[in-house]
């Protein structure tokens, strides 16, 4: 039975979100909830100031309950008209975007580990290696063996 055919006694048994069902299955559209709920007012025969009143809370069980879904038009729609898809597969750009990503985030990575004094450097800049040249210059006879047993 349409619902403007439904005695008022029977569509105020009903609470407004039912109401809200039967009125976008009826009509087999979305609609804005300024829309749905004009037509509940009408139906009920509600005041603008009931209006008023209800919208903020009629608002609020459209979006918590999971019958219904927002769409992209900012009308309201039953979410079993509607059917949604995921796309899991990955496509080569998106991998070698991520491998470039990573490779940016490693150097970045790298130029935070590196000592303040070459953060600034430019990647041709010349390092002082004075202290390396130190390594090179040490003699076999320089270094001694210790067992483990003389390291406790």
């Amino acid at each position: 039975m349409k619902l403007s055919k439904m005695p008022k006694d029977e569509l105020e048994s009903y609470s407004y979100v039912e109401l809200a069902k039967m009125i976008l299955k009826e009509d087999k559209k979305s609609e804005t909830i300024v829309d749905i709920l004009k037509k509940i007012c009408k139906l009920l025969e509600l005041s603008d100031t009931d209006y008023e009143n209800i919208i903020g809370d009629f608002y609020t069980s459209l979006t918590t309950d999971k019958t219904f879904i927002l769409l992209e038009d900012g009308t309201w729609d039953l979410r079993d008209h509607h059917s949604s898809s995921i796309n899991l597969e990955e496509t080569e750009d998106d991998e070698e975007d991520d491998l470039t990503e990573t490779e940016e985030e490693m150097e970045e990575e790298m130029d935070d580990m590196a000592p303040e004094e070459y953060h600034d450097m430019d990647d041709d800049a010349e390092i002082d290696d004075t202290d390396l040249d130190d390594v090179d210059d040490i003699e076999d006879d320089d270094l001694t063996i210790i067992d483990e047993d003389e390291l406790d």
